[in-house]
């Protein structure tokens, strides 16, 4: 997530103060992304560097200053928001890695193992289903959040069932044992 553009849309509703960017970030997730106030700080100190912010002394007690965006921020934000995120290499999967690293490994039931990661996506899923169910009206944010999870979830829960139909067209455990350069394949995939 590109805290920086985050920054400056909600910069884009008018001047704020840092700890209020902080705040409406939280509140505009749904609380999922928590931010260092820090953090918030050091990314509007880019920003003005940049030229996408400004920054005036709001005058009063305390060294806060209400920031807010330029022109050439604004068309930073524009732009940001039109552009299609990288599709990245596959990540390092840590559920993906077990599979593979448990293909190779002895005495391992794959089907058993599947259906272990299996049982607790679903639980995971009934859970922000329960979540989604008590989201009232006005809480879009949180609902979005919980949309995303569940969609990804299920996407995951669909690749262990793949996986598993993939593994049981196999013959007996005659896992190719020579090394595989799924790297090298994959890189090939337009991004």
């Amino acid at each position: 997530m590109s805290i920086r553009h985050a920054l400056l849309a909600l910069l884009s509703e008018g001047p704020k103060y840092g700890l209020q960017l902080r705040q409406e970030f939280e509140s505009r997730t749904g609380e999922v992304w928590p931010l260092n106030v820090g953090q918030v700080y050091t990314t509007l100190q880019r920003l003005e560097r940049d030229g996408l912010v400004e920054s005036e002394d709001s005058g009063g007690e305390g060294p806060q200053n209400v920031f807010t965006i330029t022109p050439t921020g604004s068309d930073e934000l524009r732009n940001w928001l039109r552009m299609p995120p990288d599709v990245v290499p596959p990540p390092r999967d840590e559920l993906v890695i077990k599979v593979l690293v448990a293909m190779r490994v002895p005495g391992v039931d794959l089907p058993e193992l599947l259906q272990v990661h299996r049982r607790h996506l679903v639980q995971v899923m009934q859970e922000y289903t329960r979540l989604k169910s008590e989201i009232t009206e006005g809480e879009v944010e949180v609902s979005i959040v919980v949309d995303s999870e569940l969609f990804r979830i299920e996407a995951i829960v669909r690749w262990l069932d793949t996986t598993d139909a993939r593994l049981k067209r196999l013959p007996a455990r005659t896992v190719d044992r020579s090394p595989t350069r799924v790297g090298r394949r994959i890189a090939g995939v337009r991004r």
